[in-house]
């Protein structure tokens, strides 16, 4: 499994999958923190998995891993009897994971701060405005860049979601949506145990089973530099690859769009002063 496992994710490299290259690195391809992120299954778990360990794999995480890794149906067969699970599922033509034109999309939208996230709302790919808009989740390690642990856990002299006592209920609401679709999956389970652990507030609303569909949200955000900007989120499903999303932070106003450009010009004027 180890050997298996590790051959197909030194194939594929951050490019291929629209993600950041990062830092130099020691072995080709892609890394075991991004394999699970683009699969949306946790990092240790997918440790296990390579490591060979008896974790009981469901067949819908084992389809979510060889979607990332992009196995062929004979690769995924042999991962399914690598891992002692009954055979999968007939296989289809499956589009690649994070198509590399999605880089092109991205970029183009310019002055619109726009992102790749799977379900669990895991940060794939972004543009230079939202990494103006986000500096701290953007410059976070690949297994912790997550929109939602962001909101949640970020200080709020760091954070510059100022609407966020008015947005949470319909935040946490919708990821509840998306995680009834991936009940049983363990990096599902093990994310919203560390993140009710985290955070109090969020540990709250979740314990409320508030559920609501993915819609449009209001979200605010301020910068000493330019103060507020009003935007509007919308979410895009890819329909190449199920579970994938664009998020697109829409200005409201004038004033909203030029602090935008202003930040996208000026990304230090957002990094924190200080550390936590």
């Amino acid at each position: 499994m180890a050997s298996f496992l590790r051959s197909r994710r030194e194939r594929i490299t951050p490019d291929e999958v629209g993600m950041p290259p990062g830092p130099r690195r020691r072995t080709p391809g892609l890394r075991r923190e991004e394999v699970a992120q683009l699969a949306g299954v946790g990092v240790t778990w997918y440790t296990w998995l390579e490591q060979g360990r008896p974790i009981n794999a469901s067949p819908q995480v084992l389809d979510a891993v060889a979607r990332t890794l992009r196995l062929d149906a004979a690769e995924r067969e042999h991962l399914y009897r690598l891992a002692d699970t009954p055979g999968p599922q007939p296989a289809t033509d499956e589009a690649p994971a994070l198509p590399r034109d999605m880089r092109t999309i991205l970029d183009s939208l310019d002055l619109l701060p726009a992102c790749l996230v799977n379900a669990r709302s895991d940060v794939l790919s972004w543009n230079a405005a939202y990494a103006a808009l986000f500096p701290i989740l953007v410059n976070a390690p690949a297994a912790a860049r997550n929109s939602i642990w962001f909101a949640f856990t970020t200080p709020r002299c760091c954070n510059p979601l100022v609407n966020l006592d008015e947005q949470a209920p319909e935040h946490v609401a919708i990821f509840r949506y998306r995680y009834s679709q991936h009940m049983g999956d363990p990096g599902w389970q093990e994310f919203v145990q560390r993140l009710c652990a985290a955070s109090a507030e969020f540990a709250r609303l979740w314990a409320t089973h508030d559920v609501a569909p993915p819609r449009p949200c209001d979200k605010v955000f301020h910068y000493p530099a330019v103060g507020d900007i009003a935007t509007r989120s919308t979410n895009l499903d890819l329909t190449a690859l199920p579970g994938t999303r664009m998020v697109i932070y829409t200005p409201v106003d004038d004033e909203s769009r030029a602090n935008i450009a202003w930040l996208r010009d000026h990304p230090e004027a957002t990094v924190p002063d200080h550390q936590h």
